[in-house]
């Protein structure tokens, strides 16, 4: 095997490699459209699979710009939802604990030295 056959091989895996991540990029947007309808994506699916690189071109300049929509908003819910996880497993920093005791203090909720002993408990 010669320099120029490896240099070859190496562009075609990576041109065959980037088509399979357009193709799975382009199937995986289909199934997240929900205003398409079955069959549409029945379509589209048939059509990658007999005519896979025209398909992929004509698919990417119709819904190019939607599927940059449905992407971003995919990742944006994704990243509320974790935050919103790690806001709830974290919980609250001993100021804001603190400050729920001095506001049960004041209501008269509490005495004196129950807000001493949760305000101890927060600090250490």
């Amino acid at each position: 095997m010669s320099f120029w056959d490896i240099i070859w091989y190496i562009i075609v895996s990576f041109a065959f490699i980037a088509y399979l991540m357009l193709l799975f990029s382009i199937i995986g947007d289909l199934f997240r459209d929900e205003k398409a309808s079955g069959w549409v994506k029945a379509i589209w699916v048939v059509f990658l699979i007999f005519v896979p690189f025209l398909t992929a071109l004509v698919y990417l300049i119709v819904n190019g710009d939607k599927m940059t929509k449905r992407s971003v908003r995919a990742a944006q819910h994704a990243k509320d939802q974790q935050d919103a996880y790690i806001r709830q497993v974290a919980g609250k920093s001993p100021a804001e604990h603190i400050a729920d005791a001095k506001a049960l203090l004041d209501n008269g909720t509490i005495t004196e030295a129950e807000f001493q002993a949760l305000k101890a408990k927060a600090l250490a």
